[in-house]
This record gives C-alpha cells, sequence and structure tokens, in this order.
C-alpha cells in the first residue's frame, strides 16, 4: 500500500502533493515501484495537525480519485478518514477500501457507511477521541489491549453486516516506544487469524527518534521491521518508500 498524503501538513512529505495533477504524477510514481493499493489521505494525523471538517477533505480529493481511477484501473484505491460523509464522496467516486483510523469512534455513523458501501474496512487500535489520539497510555500487556478492542469493534462491524475487514494494530498512535516494539516482535499474536493484517510503520516516531535520525534516514532499519512482521503473518504494508518495500517483499517471498 503507496500512501498519497494531499496534505500541506503531513509530517515527512506535506505539501508535495496537494494538487491534482501532483498527485497524479505521484500516484504513477508508486505504481510504477509496484504498489497494489495506494492510500489517499486528506487530513493529516500527526500531532498538533490542523483540524478539519469532511466538507474540507472533500474539497481537497476534488477528482484525484477519479483521476486515478481512469489512468490506473487496476489499481485499489483506499481512502484514509474518520468521516462517513468523505466515505460516501469517495465511493461515488470509485474508491475501493475504507481506511478509518478512528475505528468507528470520531463518527458514529462510519459503521453505518461501512455496510452501507459494503466496502473492504480497516479497523485500525487508537484511543477514544481526536484530541487524545496521541496521547501516550502504557498499556499493562499492549497486545492484549489491541485485542480486545479488535474483538469488540469486529463484533460491533459483523453486527452491522460488514464482513470484509482489515486489521491495523495503530502504530504511531498513543503507544509508547516500548509498547510498539513489543508489538513488531509480536505481530503473530495480533488479531484472530480470521482478518488479514496491515502494518504501518513507514517514517514512524519509535523507530527514527531513539535512533536520533529523521523519517526520511531509517530506510535500513524500517525495511528490517518490515521483513519481521511479513514473517509473521502480515498480509499489507502500508508505506512511503514503495520501491524498497517492494524489494523486501520479495526477498521474504523467495525464503518461502
Amino acid at each position: 500500500m503507496g500512501i498519497l498524503n494531499l496534505t500541506p501538513d503531513s509530517f515527512s512529505d506535506g505539501g508535495k502533493f496537494n494538487n491534482e495533477n501532483s498527485a497524479l504524477k505521484h500516484a504513477e510514481k508508486l505504481v510504477k515501484e509496484g504498489a497494489e493499493i495506494i492510500d489517499i489521505g486528506p487530513q493529516s494525523t500527526r500531532p498538533h495537525a490542523e483540524f478539519l471538517s469532511s466538507r474540507e477533505e472533500i474539497r481537497r480529493i476534488g477528482n484525484t480519485i477519479s483521476r486515478i481511477k481512469k489512468e490506473f484501473p487496476e489499481i485499489l484505491i483506499s481512502l484514509d478518514t474518520f468521516y462517513a460523509e468523505t466515505v460516501r464522496f469517495g465511493y461515488n467516486e470509485g474508491v475501493d477500501i475504507i481506511n478509518d483510523i478512528s475505528g468507528g469512534q470520531y463518527d458514529e455513523k462510519m459503521f453505518d457507511i461501512a455496510a452501507q458501501t459494503k466496502l473492504p474496512y480497516i479497523l485500525m487500535h487508537i484511543n477514544p477521541s481526536y484530541s487524545t489520539m496521541h496521547d501516550k497510555i502504557r498499556f499493562e500487556d499492549i497486545t492484549l489491549e489491541v485485542n480486545r478492542y479488535f474483538s469488540k469493534k469486529v463484533h460491533d462491524l459483523l453486527q452491522k453486516g460488514v464482513k470484509d475487514i482489515i486489521l491495523d494494530p495503530g502504530f504511531g498512535f498513543g503507544k509508547t516506544v516500548e509498547d510498539q516494539m513489543k508489538m513488531i516482535h509480536e505481530v503473530e499474536y495480533l488479531g484472530f487469524e480470521r482478518f488479514p493484517l496491515l502494518i504501518g510503520i513507514s517514517r514512524k516516531s519509535f523507530i527514527y527518534k531513539p535512533l536520533g535520525k529523521s523519517p526520511l534516514d531509517i530506510n535500513e532499519e524500517t525495511q528490517k521491521l518490515h521483513m519481521k512482521v511479513l514473517e509473521q503473518g502480515a498480509k499489507i504494508v502500508r508505506v512511503h518508500d514503495v520501491a524498497k518495500a517492494r524489494e523486501t517483499l520479495m526477498r521474504f517471498l523467495q525464503k518461502k
């Protein structure tokens, strides 16, 4: 899954692709490098980012989704939003997957729209409100906590009629460095082996801050962690550098 941020303020690539032409050009690069899914994000969720309404998200997206679908019809597009109304817009434009960082907690209509559209739904573990999403919580057992959360939310989704669910443990959101490293080593225990697992660790601070590096200087370390999570059963990796991740994936498949 290649990341396409349509934002002026994302932490590592803000402002690079926030018009339709530059977004389309970057989508082409992601496809050429081997992306099978493009994750479009109209709103930054980094700490202290500007909070946008659904209307502003839709304005930012514009015709980007339909233009990418027209140019690359074989590519799946996921829409990174926690608003049901943005999902409705994206569905009409041709998106294939809902990527909701909030687990339905920031918009009570989200699970309903997922059921109505019948789109695959990415369920991420996160703190219960937008204002606390980055508050660091030290859990007694992070793996157990994430699985409890998944268990309840999956039940709620299934009750609504949403059956195509992807699980994301939420690296980079409200977790200590120690807990995130623990999750890396316990990926095989996350989820229930019934649903595919998505891992998003690209340019995350729990990797680069302890090393005293910048988000752009941790590619080697990130690929080692990608290999580790793939070996434990992860099915999707959400990345900025698709070419390097693709190389890691090819090495993993050769080892199997």
